[in-house]
């Protein structure tokens, strides 16, 4: 059913009602709407007990670990809902070396990873440094570990239940989660959510994981929005870079006008790690160490943005492996359309034509063809 953008009065089926704009008006005219939008981003954070927006408590104390810098003041929360300020100090109700929020489980490989394509795991690169097999890792698991924070506020967020979790999740230590690698663990994948509010909890993880692993290949691999500190990008890339993983950057948009939109946050953060990444590739080019994804959200990821954002990639790298992910519809976005197999194939191309060699459509099974 057919939404109408309520400031230039388009009509379009590929124009979220709940959302209420379009996306050119978005791009172009982001003063006008962005107070209606916020207001959006802060309903659909109240349902669940989070701040509506980071805190900027001039009296509070501040968490340096993502983008937000919040500054919590006393019995505050901080946007991720992990943190909180007593007594004027930060106290961390999740993410530390001793609790997380997390749901691991395991995946055989090869595995339907962003990276599958390109990677150890579903096609035998890095072998034999990095990888159990020249070809697929059959009879190989992925440790699948689902963290419940994020960083950003994704109002199409395909798994937008983790925020149930942040109060009634399962805590697990790190130590905890590390004793689930055995001797058929190929790899760890941290997600959710997203790993960043919970960095200090992986990283302990990770190194717990590696020293029992021994000789044993063990891949540490993260799927992220990329809006952690340059300190934890720092420590982040010193263990997927030793490993032979690879870290996924989940590039929502390249417009900040269009990423402040959907996700309630700048991406000015997540585009200067991405560059400080992809400076480091040749550190080790096979396998693949930096790798670019987006979801294909109808009327709003269009083929000029996703040719501005493989433009930016290009710009780091034109070999940088490059994930176009099919949209289904979910949380305050359900009432687009899934992706068109035409929409991802003119992303395809707009991608190619910005330079980059590397390009790929993910979950081909969700791509719908065009209605008649």
């Amino acid at each position: 059913m057919a939404a109408k953008c309520a400031l230039c009065g388009k009509e379009s089926d590929l124009i979220s009602a709940n959302l209420g704009f379009c996306v050119d008006c978005i791009r172009s005219r982001f003063p006008d709407v962005r107070d209606e939008l916020m207001e959006l981003h802060a309903l659909t954070r109240k349902r669940f007990g989070l701040p509506p927006s980071p805190p900027r408590d001039a009296q509070g104390v501040r968490c340096r670990i993502c983008v937000n810098e919040c500054q919590i003041g006393e019995g505050q929360r901080g946007f991720c809902g992990i943190r909180t300020n007593k007594g004027e100090k930060l106290v961390h109700l999740a993410g530390t070396s001793q609790r997380g929020i997390v749901h691991p489980y395991y995946d055989a490989l090869p595995t339907n990873c962003v990276a599958d394509w390109v990677c150890p795991a579903g096609g035998g690169s890095g072998y034999p440094e990095f990888s159990y097999s020249q070809g697929p890792e059959y009879g190989y698991k992925n440790l699948a570990v689902f963290y419940g924070a994020c960083s950003f506020n994704c109002l199409f967020c395909q798994n937008w239940h983790y925020r149930q979790q942040i109060d009634r999740g399962k805590r697990m230590s790190a130590r905890e989660l590390a004793d689930w690698v055995d001797r058929r663990t190929a790899c760890i994948c941290y997600f959710g959510g997203d790993p960043t509010p919970q960095l200090p909890h992986a990283i302990r993880a990770s190194r717990l994981a590696l020293e029992k692993a021994g000789d044993r290949v063990l891949r540490i691999c993260w799927e992220t929005n990329g809006t952690m500190s340059p300190v934890m990008l720092r420590r982040v890339a010193e263990i997927s870079m030793k490993s032979g993983g690879c870290i996924k950057f989940d590039l929502k948009a390249y417009s900040e006008e269009l990423n402040i939109a959907l996700t309630g946050i700048t991406n000015t953060r997540t585009l200067e790690n991405f560059k400080t990444l992809a400076q480091m590739r040749d550190q080790r080019p096979d396998p693949p160490f930096l790798i670019a994804s987006t979801l294909l959200v109808p009327g709003y990821l269009d083929a000029k943005e996703v040719g501005n954002i493989a433009g930016f990639i290009a710009s780091c790298g034109t070999d940088i492996p490059y994930s176009l992910l099919a949209f289904y519809p979910q949380f305050y976005m359900g009432d687009l359309p899934t992706t068109s197999r035409s929409h991802a194939l003119e992303c395809l191309e707009a991608a190619r034509r910005s330079g980059l060699t590397n390009v790929h459509i993910g979950n081909l099974h969700l791509l719908s063809e065009e209605r008649k």
